[in-house]
């Protein structure tokens, strides 16, 4: 069984920061891909940004410049800095995984949520 449990969100300013941690826990081998994504209120989930294993990054491309996805594979954590928030970033935000499970199983995990909140 794999956990993974987000922090780091909150309300905050228009123009403001907030850094999201995602950390991974349970039994398994390694993780392969790691992402965040968010889903507002009415709205689909969307990919925001994700990395590879060997730090390879994609973002969604309204949100380049802005936002900035790292990870610490020696922690099993995935982190999202965010930067100039606007009140369209509201949402919950959400973690994603591919994990080796076994040397032969991956398996994808999602986070429970945290909630940010861009708000004057």
């Amino acid at each position: 069984q794999v956990q993974l449990v987000e922090s780091g969100g909150g309300l905050v300013q228009p123009g403001g920061s907030l850094r999201l941690s995602c950390a991974a826990s349970g039994h398994f081998i390694s993780i392969n891909y790691m992402g965040w994504y968010r889903q507002a209120p009415g709205k689909q989930r969307e990919l925001v940004a994700a990395i590879t294993s060997d730090y390879h990054t994609n973002y969604a491309d309204p949100l380049k410049g802005r936002f900035t996805i790292s990870r610490d594979n020696t922690k099993n954590t995935v982190y999202l800095q965010m930067n100039s928030l606007e009140p369209e970033d509201t949402a919950v935000y959400y973690c994603n995984a591919e994990v080796w499970v076994t040397s032969a199983r991956r398996d994808a995990y999602w986070g429970q949520g945290t909630q940010v909140t861009v708000s004057s």
